[in-house]
Formats: C-alpha cells, sequence, structure tokens
C-alpha cells in the first residue's frame, strides 16, 4: 500500500510539473537545488550582522566567530563555482534552461549562478536572448546588463546596482564603508525604463532595499570616490 501511495504521489507530481509548462522535471529539479546552493551563503554574506545568527552559524560551522565573514566569503565563491561548471554543462546540452524547459520561477536559477559568476560578458547574448524569447523575465536582463557595465566602469541603464568602497581616514586608516547606487545613464527618466522593463519599484525604492539613501551621481564622482 506504502509503495502505490509514493508511486501516486510522484504521477501527481509530475502531472502537475507538467500543467506549469514543465518539460523537463529532472533538470527543474537540479537547478532548483544549484539555486538553493547559490543563495546558502550568499544571504548571510551581503547581511552586515549576518541575520544576527553570527554566533550560532559558527558554531555550527565549527570555525571561530571572527574568522566567520572570510569562510563564508570564500565558501561563497567556492560553491559560485562549481555551480558554474555544472551549468555550463546543462547549457552545452539545452541551451538556457528557461521557461519552456523548467518552468516558474526555476526559469531564473541559470540566471542568477550567471550574475553571481566573472563570466557575465561571456553569457549575456544568451541571456538576452531567452529574455527576448520570453524564457526569463526581460528585467533579469535588465539586471545582468546593468552588472556588465558597472564592470566595465560605465553608466548602468536601470539602476539596479549598488557599489561600495572603503573610505580612509585622514590618518590613512580604513574608514566606514559608503555605500551608493552607480552612476545611471539619463538618471531623469530611469523610472520609465524600469517600468518598460518590467520592475515593479522605482529606483529609489530599490536603492532602499539595498540599505541605500539614493542619489545622483556622476560617473567622475564614482571614479574619484574608487580612487580615494
Amino acid at each position: 500500500m506504502k509503495t502505490l501511495l509514493c508511486t501516486a504521489c510522484l504521477v501527481l507530481l509530475a502531472v502537475a510539473a507538467r500543467a506549469q509548462g514543465v518539460s523537463n522535471t529532472a533538470l527543474k529539479k537540479e537547478l532548483d537545488s544549484l539555486f538553493a546552493v547559490d543563495q546558502q551563503y550568499r544571504k548571510f554574506v551581503m547581511n552586515k550582522d549576518l541575520g544576527g545568527k553570527a554566533d550560532s552559524l559558527a558554531q555550527a560551522l565549527n570555525v571561530p566567530r571572527e574568522q566567520l565573514p572570510d569562510y563564508l566569503g570564500r565558501e561563497m565563491m567556492r560553491l559560485d563555482a562549481s555551480n558554474l561548471q555544472r551549468l555550463e554543462q546543462i547549457m552545452g546540452q539545452y541551451g538556457y534552461p528557461g521557461k519552456t524547459l523548467v518552468g516558474e520561477p526555476t526559469n531564473v536559477a541559470a540566471f542568477y549562478i550567471i550574475q553571481h559568476s566573472p563570466k557575465i560578458k561571456q553569457y549575456i547574448p544568451l541571456i538576452e536572448a531567452a529574455a527576448r524569447k520570453g524564457e526569463l523575465p526581460f528585467y533579469e536582463y535588465a539586471k545582468m546588463q546593468d552588472r556588465l557595465l558597472m564592470q566595465e566602469g560605465k553608466e548602468q541603464i536601470y539602476g539596479t546596482q549598488g557599489r561600495g568602497f572603503v573610505t580612509k581616514g585622514a590618518d590613512g586608516r580604513p574608514g566606514p564603508m559608503q555605500m551608493f547606487i552607480w552612476p545611471i545613464k539619463d538618471p531623469k527618466n530611469v523610472n520609465q525604463r524600469r517600468k518598460e522593463a518590467g520592475f515593479t519599484d522605482t529606483v529609489e525604492e530599490n536603492a532602499r532595499r539595498l540599505g541605500i539613501e539614493y542619489k545622483v551621481m556622476t560617473l567622475e564622482e564614482a571614479k574619484a570616490l574608487e580612487k580615494k
């Protein structure tokens, strides 16, 4: 009886996946797992106080509390590299694993793995093609476009990317981190562009989500801050 029930559940899950437009349930499951790994340490690394779980996390990982931030950063990079290696194998076989193949929201898993990799420039044409075909939300491609422009020292288009530099005091010692939204091309009309790309928030709201007070900054100002 238990075997029959398990079999019935698996059949129902497969039917449900098909109903959602998933044509490869095994690949969907693997990508969901890869995305979970992508987020495993990132949620702590991006949180200044580690979500208030620093002590318990250090104990669980058997890492000295003062070494925890560096440990998490190294582990995140190691897992990112492993994820990318597997994703490249998947894309070599299927192309971009989009909505038709793995359904939503799994269709964004590959995007985030690439977004967190050093190979954005290599794969952004694939991301753009997937977005224009409706296999991936267009605003995700917009995020990657902004990140690549920022990495190249150019103005972003949609205002999705923030950056921070450690400032130095008069005595030359490191000061507080200065966070800002990377300079935007034609900032006056950025919210209209965001709306057209499918974003539901404004550049000001996105900045607040990132913990940044939004202000318009020129590329020259950003580069001068970087030099400091």
